[in-house]
């Protein structure tokens, strides 16, 4: 399960003048069904743990969802765009992010059931 967490080798190439991976912040996000969910409000590329938040705007009234790293399909700068490799309705049922919990494995095992299910 631990996959899940982790970005794809082929999900982003960073310049070889670059020390480390670039902010995503405010990327807008995609579904695999070409839909846009809403922006990247939070990222990290911890070691066996990167994850992103996606701030879903108004289409789900708000709600955010944390995203496994592994569940990004690209990462395109110039566009600042990220494609998922999930549907509206699979980020439409994800389990509703929470900030207070959002380091506990329980969480984290709980996310990660959810999206390598989907």
């Amino acid at each position: 399960m631990s996959e899940v967490w982790v970005y794809r080798v082929e999900v982003l190439e960073v310049p070889d003048d670059e020390s480390t991976m670039p902010d995503i912040a405010g990327f807008e996000v995609l579904s695999s069904d070409g839909h846009k969910l809403g922006k990247v409000d939070q990222a990290t590329y911890e070691a066996g743990s990167g994850w992103i938040v996606v701030d879903t705007g108004f289409w789900i009234f708000g709600k955010k969802r944390m995203v496994p790293a592994g569940a990004i399909e690209s990462i395109d700068l110039d566009a600042r765009e990220v494609r998922l490799g999930l549907t509206k309705e699979q980020i439409k049922q994800a389990p509703d992010f929470d900030e207070v919990r959002r380091d506990q494995d329980g969480y984290r095992q709980e996310l990660g059931e959810y999206y390598a299910a989907s």
